[in-house]
């Protein structure tokens, strides 16, 4: 019996290299393939002298399929990356102790005390000052100034060294320092920066309690633990005073623009106010007490007959 026809063969030629092509191709790499398709033309082939144009359009279509499939499944459909863990997402998540703290944590861990004691009101002749104490922070500080405030507390005067009891201590003073832009101060019983109330206690400095805003309300000292009855109102923050001085409240908004006010006003070489700004009196008000009522302003001087 004859050879088949040369169609025939092309046909049978095909279909062997299509099976070469398509089988095991997941695991099969593609010169392995190619390997198997050249050894299958020629095995297919050497029965009879094929027109060399079809074993090559037949080969050639064969080398194409060979390399197809494994292109196609070089990336899995994006369903079955959802369904199958990469190794990425398998591994434990990182600690938080390894990752940077969030914004809001790092605030909420720089946020300072509140102050929680009775509130102390000074009414001067330029208006009221309001500020909350800090009694857990500054106890002594603020039962300090509580109490020669109303008097509880003994005090001694500078000139003659007689002692003071029963008497409110700040009523009729001055502020007698005042600076721009810094700080208003008040308190001296001699009214030039000297003046003490016969005594001294420790500092109290608390190290989440700083000068970090306007309003702080401080005692003045001279050094170390020689706080007495000086007191100062920043007008804004100021990190150089941190551990310094001691903070016993906090004024609000109003009062911190009324010391800004009082620190604009005319001053001497020595940042005293040639007008006097005078504390008319400072009342304590404590948790469920009513605020005291505004003083009555005091009434113009007359103006003398020649100055008319």
């Amino acid at each position: 019996m004859g050879h088949p026809a040369p169609m025939l063969l092309g046909w049978r030629l095909w279909v062997s290299l299509c099976s070469v092509a398509s089988t095991g191709n997941s695991r099969i790499g593609v010169t392995r393939r190619s390997v198997l398709i050249a050894r299958t033309i020629a095995t297919t082939a050497r029965p009879i002298a094929l027109n060399a144009r079809t074993i090559a359009l037949t080969a050639a279509l064969a080398f194409a399929l060979a390399g197809f499939p494994a292109r196609a499944q070089s990336a899995p459909p994006a369903s079955t990356q959802a369904a199958t863990p990469t190794a990425q997402s398998a591994q434990p998540a990182a600690s938080t102790a390894e990752l940077p703290d969030a914004p809001g944590v790092a605030a909420a861990a720089r946020t300072e005390p509140v102050p929680t004691g009775p509130t102390i009101v000074i009414d001067t002749t330029m208006g009221r000052l309001i500020c909350k104490t800090f009694d857990r922070q500054a106890p002594n500080a603020v039962a300090n100034f509580i109490g020669l405030a109303e008097g509880t507390k003994d005090w001694t005067i500078n000139a003659t060294h007689a002692k003071q009891h029963g008497k409110r201590f700040y009523d009729g003073l001055t502020f007698h320092r005042v600076i721009p832009g810094f700080m208003i101060q008040g308190g001296d019983p001699v009214g030039d920066g000297t003046g003490d109330p016969g005594y001294y206690f420790d500092d109290e400095i608390t190290p989440g309690l700083t000068f970090s805003m306007g309003g702080r309300l401080a005692y003045a000292n001279s050094g170390p633990n020689t706080n007495g009855s000086q007191f100062f109102i920043t007008e804004d923050a100021f990190a150089e005073l941190n551990g310094k001085y001691t903070i016993f409240g906090q004024c609000d908004a109003h009062s911190t623009l009324l010391a800004a006010s009082i620190a604009r006003v005319t001053r001497d070489a020595n940042d005293k106010p040639t007008t006097p700004v005078v504390i008319q009196r400072v009342t304590i008000v404590r948790e469920g007490q009513q605020m005291p009522p505004l003083p009555i302003p005091s009434a113009p001087a007359p103006v003398p007959a020649n100055q008319q």
